[in-house]
């Protein structure tokens, strides 16, 4: 079964929503044995990074994530994520992420006639070998920090918003988008069935 992690942040309905546009039931759980069991798992999300892990933590959802990852099951992040899987998010202080992937997380730092949050559409230039049927389309942004990967390996995707940011990352069977792509419309679509697809049985 999909699962996506409800850890009380927005959004979940349209995620899920995406997913049965595609044919794939998708089940929104907080239970941490339904986590631990998924076939697929997906964890979106809007909000402050520090009120999310404090959340996943409190509902115990940190280490059945972990286990699933560390298992390289299909593992989806979307916007917060994907700032998740990171070491540190400096978003009103310092605070641990979950630490899977090497980096941080950090504010735009921008000249003053860009605004953040950065929010609307963008492209997405993608890195590597793996080059989604959606390359060099549009996404949907909405989003005042970014990560910084230390590992330039992991970085899927860059987008440009004053300046370079990494807009996408991979590794083994996880891919995460700083962007939403349940809100991207038929690209967005596009990219979740490339996924599924891509992470096949």
């Amino acid at each position: 079964m999909l699962t996506i992690v409800d850890y009380g942040s927005g959004n979940l309905r349209s995620v899920q929503k995406a997913f049965e546009k595609l044919g794939t039931p998708a089940a929104i759980t907080t239970d941490p044995e339904m986590v631990a069991t998924a076939s697929r798992l997906v964890l979106p999300g809007v909000g402050a990074f520090g009120d999310a892990m404090r959340e996943l933590h409190g509902r115990g959802l940190v280490d059945p994530i972990l286990a699933h990852i560390r298992a390289d099951r299909p593992f989806l992040g979307i916007c917060m994520g994907l700032q998740l899987l990171f070491e540190t998010g400096f978003e009103h202080g310092t605070h641990a992420g979950l630490g899977i992937l090497p980096g941080d997380v950090v504010r735009f730092d921008l000249p003053a006639d860009f605004k953040v949050p950065h929010m609307g559409w963008n492209t997405a230039r993608w890195e590597g070998s793996w080059q989604p049927p959606s390359a060099g389309e549009h996404f949907y942004f909405v989003h005042s920090y970014h990560a910084r990967p230390t590992d330039p390996a992991i970085v899927a995707a860059t987008s440009d918003y004053g300046g370079d940011f990494c807009s996408a990352v991979r590794q083994n069977r996880l891919f995460a988008t700083q962007f939403h792509p349940e809100k991207s419309q038929t690209a967005g679509l596009r990219l979740l069935d490339s996924w599924l697809l891509a992470t096949a049985d």
